[in-house]
């Protein structure tokens, strides 16, 4: 088995694959990555399937050293791509020899960067998945400057996708939401303002939730709920009035209103938001 050395662990970067599914009855949340077509996309590149894991940084990139010949494939935010000090191909399969150092660069756009190697990071699962999940603390911590990686043996030799079609960053983060379970404890014009006040993503956002900045939503009850369950995507609406979107790392209960939920697909793309980026909510009407 190979191993990849930190050589630099970036601001943040963490093993992510599709996450704990089906366990947040044990308060667990599903964690995985943020822009999961992203990391399916790096895995089809270099031949894996799809629940293997990777690693996913946080605009400054990571530089790994190769212990053993690998090949790699970075996707996600646009960065630069180098092989010890030589430009390599960013959204392509890159033999990298053993000893050599791969390094992904800042990101030029975007958020999160994903690298995948052919056989995946084979750290040891925990409830079904090697994801870092940072609300709770399960599975590996971030990646941290001499930790060594083990590498999965590489997949039987397939024809491995040469280009994999990615969305680019959003210049402006278009967010549709399905109202409920909560909207009756806003104003009956909040739907209608959310749609309409401009927002933007606030430097506080992170793994746990895309938080806003703008208008605050109205509320139309005083006092809060008891904790309910929390969703992928819940839009909860704190004291303050900003709308926070939650991510991967959600926690499974909350208290504060829920005044709808974005669907899953459009989340990849509110992983890419950098801070400042403007977001607009679009509400789905019941037919």
């Amino acid at each position: 088995m190979s191993e990849l050395q930190v050589v630099r662990p970036g601001p943040l970067t963490t093993v992510q694959d599709l996450g704990r599914r089906g366990v947040a009855h044990l308060g667990v949340p599903r964690a995985g990555a943020l822009d999961e077509p992203a990391l399916r996309a790096a895995n089809r590149l270099v031949g894996n399937g799809p629940e293997a894991a990777g690693l996913e940084t946080t605009l400054g990139g990571v530089a790994l050293r190769a212990l053993g010949p690998v090949v790699v494939a970075v996707t996600g935010a646009p960065a630069p791509v180098r092989v010890d000090g030589r430009a390599a191909a960013w959204g392509a399969p890159v033999a990298v020899p053993a000893g050599a150092v791969v390094e992904v660069g800042a990101a030029t756009a975007g958020v999160r960067t994903y690298l995948a190697v052919a056989g995946g990071i084979a750290v040891p699962p925990v409830l079904g998945s090697r994801s870092a999940d940072l609300l709770s603390g399960l599975g590996p911590a971030p990646l941290a400057a001499g930790d060594r990686l083990p590498v999965g043996a590489p997949p039987p030799y397939r024809d491995r996708a040469e280009l994999v079609p990615l969305p680019a960053p959003p210049a402006e983060l278009v967010l549709r939401l399905r109202l409920g379970p909560r909207a009756d404890w806003f104003a009956p014009e909040a739907a209608g303002r959310l749609a309409r006040d401009g927002y933007r993503v606030s430097p506080a956002s992170n793994r746990i939730g895309l938080r806003t900045e703008g208008p605050a939503v109205e509320r139309a009850r005083e006092g809060e709920l008891p904790s309910e369950g929390m969703v992928l995507g819940a839009v909860q609406i704190p004291p303050d009035g900003q709308p926070v979107v939650f991510l991967a790392d959600h926690p499974t209960t909350g208290g504060y209103p829920v005044i709808g939920v974005v669907p899953e697909a459009d989340l990849a793309a509110a992983a890419q938001a950098r801070p400042g980026t403007p977001v607009r909510f679009t509400v789905l009407r019941e037919r």
